[in-house]
């Protein structure tokens, strides 16, 4: 279950548009930051996806992508030319085919060969009708199938895109959008592929053109429901409501790290959270078998775009740091993560912060939150003194330093929350959770 923001120029404090993705996954599903260069690919060759290979072109862009470890494909990512994609899971009444592209497939193949956000769309739209959607989209729970929808942005546009198996309907953004784990496109809409209206109809979903209505006539209504995606996309829009012509980055950060359940009175505490927050923790395996494990800001101007990626999981334990595209690898992090425990790993190594805050959440993220904040505003304010001139070099130069200050921060951090006092024990079940958990991945006790 996922969460993707997009805001435009003329909802934003700078006339800039700015995306924002939360990836949520398995818990231990380590999420990686990954990056390629710009290439050049022979005539005739193939490129393998997750499941099944495909033609490759002759040129493909520099990328970054934010991604489950086992994947081919991306949750999030960016390209050299500032387009910018997120996928939300959508279930549907169309059937899941048992291979083919899995929507993360489909976002690092458009990366790659899209320079706009609306050659983006067509590349995405010409690969569905060419090869479907399909395969197991779980990294554990190979159960687990689904459709897609995007959002696709550049410094100018962007777009909603829906999917059902080889169907779809696309809605241009016009201020502020964001899309959840369901269909929200209903009557209007800009683009769709052949044959949306007649097989509705032929289906029985509608009773004629004038009554078709996309997102009810193709919902699998059950999961759409217990998903509580109505509920976070009616939250994350009501917040960029609220902030119309004042988006920053920072508002989108703080976007991902919102609870729906937390107040002044009664704090936050994913003990008893729900699967109605945007910044998700998981909590059972049967209705919050979801965790954020990575985030993602992009701030897109016509000067060039700034990446703020965390890299790890639970933006709201988690720190922002800006990376770019630039022709440089991005900054040193330590090794690959996998499903296992790493030390070294940047995911892994946050996640001794992560899962200490958990032991008592109120009281242990407040004795950091704040430094973390302040650390996030520093490196907004260091990228923004960049000046416009910089050089490649430079760019990756201060990145490095966010990462690395990053780490020092959080290494302390989870020194101080483990000598914190234990609050008040944890409900049985949801001790249990993680300790079921903590052993597959032999985390350290």
């Amino acid at each position: 279950m996922c969460d993707t923001l997009v805001a435009l120029g003329n909802a934003t404090r700078d006339g800039s548009v700015i995306f924002a993705k939360n990836s949520d996954r398995e818990p231990n599903e380590a999420h990686l930051l990954e990056w390629h260069p710009h290439a050049q690919h022979p005539a005739g060759s193939t490129v393998r996806c997750t499941y099944i290979e495909i033609p490759q072109v002759e040129e493909t862009y520099e990328i970054l992508l934010c991604k489950p470890f086992w994947l081919w494909g991306c949750e999030m990512g960016a390209n050299e030319k500032g387009v910018i994609i997120g996928n939300e899971a959508v279930f549907t009444r169309e059937p899941y085919a048992p291979t083919g592209l899995l929507g993360m497939d489909l976002m690092r193949l458009a990366l790659e060969r899209a320079a706009t956000a609306d050659e983006a769309l067509r590349v995405i739209t010409d690969l569905i009708a060419q090869y479907g959607q399909g395969g197991a989209c779980g990294y554990r729970n190979k159960r687990l199938r689904y459709h897609n929808s995007f959002i696709i942005a550049d410094a100018q546009s962007a777009w909603v895109l829906e999917t059902a198996g080889r169907y779809w309907a696309a809605e241009r953004v016009r201020d502020v959008r964001t899309i959840s784990n369901r269909l929200t496109i209903g009557h209007e809409y800009d683009l769709a592929s052949p044959g949306l209206v007649e097989h509705a109809l032929e289906r029985g979903w509608c009773r004629s053109r004038e009554e078709f209505h996309f997102a009810r006539c193709y919902s699998d209504w059950f999961y759409s429901t217990f998903s509580h995606a109505r509920e976070r996309q009616a939250d994350s829009t009501a917040y960029l409501e609220a902030y119309r012509g004042r988006i920053g980055v920072e508002t989108m950060m703080a976007a991902l790290r919102r609870h729906a359940r937390g107040s002044s009175d009664h704090p936050y505490d994913p003990a008893h959270g729900s699967m109605a927050d945007i910044c998700m923790h998981a909590g059972d395996p049967l209705t919050r078998a979801s965790q954020t494990t990575g985030s993602l800001v992009a701030h897109l101007t016509s000067e060039g775009a700034t990446y703020w990626v965390t890299g790890t999981s639970s933006p709201c334990t988690s720190i922002f740091k800006p990376v770019f595209l630039n022709g440089q690898p991005l900054p040193a992090h330590g090794p690959r993560a996998s499903g296992t425990f790493d030390a070294e790993a940047l995911w892994w190594r946050h996640e001794r912060l992560h899962r200490a805050v958990l032991e008592d959440y109120p009281a242990r993220l407040a004795m950091f939150a704040p430094e973390r904040d302040a650390l996030e505003a520093e490196f907004l304010v260091q990228v923004n003194a960049l000046n416009r001139g910089a050089s490649a070099e430079a760019r990756s130069a201060l990145s490095q330093r966010c990462f690395d200050r990053a780490r020092e921060a959080t290494e302390g951090w989870i020194q101080r929350v483990s000598r914190a006092p234990r609050g008040k024990g944890r409900p049985f079940f949801y001790r249990m959770y993680w300790r079921a958990q903590n052993r597959e991945a032999q985390f350290p006790r």
